[in-house]
């Protein structure tokens, strides 16, 4: 086993946390363990989510399918969203668009006698 900072042999046990063994470089004094767990969750389960979020699955459904919390995928998909440019290039502007219909009113749509407009 070799120090990660200095790559030198001389190394000492240096008591247990959590579980894991603590050893300490003779040489440069730093602490360390000998191996790490990666935590998280790997880039292709990350891949697969935000996939099927942009292909229109909800949060809640992407969780019940891979098992995945939905506040993370929430996070990913932030965090995504914040890699892509503020506004498209005048050149990727779509010459047709799709618009659908929509209704408001406002106030009452009944008239003083009752009847609808």
């Amino acid at each position: 086993m070799e120090c990660p900072r200095c790559n030198s042999s001389h190394i000492r046990k240096n008591g247990r946390q959590r579980g894991k063994q603590n050893y300490i470089c003779a040489d440069c004094g730093r602490q360390f363990i000998e191996y790490h767990n990666q935590k998280g969750y790997g880039d292709e389960i990350k891949r697969e989510c935000l996939e099927m979020y942009v292909n229109g699955s909800g949060f809640r459904a992407i969780e019940r399918v891979k098992k995945v919390h939905h506040t993370t995928v929430i996070y990913w998909v932030k965090q995504m969203g914040g890699q892509l440019p503020e506004h498209p290039e005048t050149a990727e502007i779509p010459e047709i668009t799709e618009i659908d219909e929509l209704e408001t009113f406002v106030g009452s749509k009944k008239t003083k006698f009752g009847y609808g407009v």
